[in-house]
C-alpha cells in the first residue's frame, strides 16, 4: 500500500469547522434547528459557527463529536489549526526574543 503525505500550502488558512460540519449536516437529513437543539446550542450559535463568525468550544466539539460519531478531538483539532494560521498571521512576535534551553 502506497502512503501519501497530505501536503497543503502554509499560504492557506485551514479550513474552519464550521464549513466542514455544514457540508456534513444535509447528510444527516435533519434541519438545522433540530441539530441546535439536539446538541443543547441556540440556533444563531449553531447558525455563527455554520458562517464560520464563531469558533468550537471544547464543550461544542464533545457535543458535536457524540452526534456524529467522530469524538472532539478531530473538532479540536480542526479549531486549533485554524485559531493557529490566523494568529502567525495577526499577532507581533517580532520584538519577543527565542531562548535556547539551558
Amino acid at each position: 500500500m502506497t502512503l501519501y503525505e497530505a501536503r497543503r500550502s502554509p499560504d492557506r488558512c485551514p479550513t474552519h469547522p464550521g464549513a466542514v460540519l455544514d457540508d456534513l449536516l444535509p447528510a444527516l437529513g435533519r434541519p438545522k434547528a433540530e441539530i441546535a437543539r439536539l446538541l443543547g446550542i441556540s440556533r444563531q450559535m449553531l447558525y455563527d459557527i455554520l458562517n464560520e463568525r464563531k469558533g468550537i468550544t471544547p464543550t461544542v466539539a464533545a457535543k458535536i463529536g457524540k452526534l456524529v460519531g467522530n469524538g472532539p478531538a478531530i473538532w479540536l483539532r480542526m479549531q486549533a489549526a485554524h485559531d493557529a494560521w490566523h494568529a502567525e498571521r495577526d499577532v507581533d512576535v517580532s520584538h519577543i526574543p527565542t531562548l535556547d534551553a539551558a
